[in-house]
């Protein structure tokens, strides 16, 4: 598995979707159809996406503090 880390190359709107893709090994848009999906059921999904883009390093931030 790799490091979780928002993407700069394609992402839509956060790149929340993307990360949690290449970190489980699924596709992109197959993550973005379960976080919608999942925004049907009750919860707090919004909350967790905004939290996740904001604690969620950019790959081009998790690259430079890896040195």
């Amino acid at each position: 598995m790799t490091a979780l880390a928002r993407p700069t190359h394609g992402r839509m709107i956060g790149g929340v979707c993307a990360a949690l893709a290449r970190r489980f090994g699924t596709s992109a848009t197959t993550m973005r159809v379960i976080f919608l999906v999942s925004c049907l059921l009750p919860g707090p999904q919004f909350l967790l996406y905004i939290a996740l883009w904001i604690l969620l390093p950019s790959e081009d931030k998790a690259a430079r503090t890896a040195w």
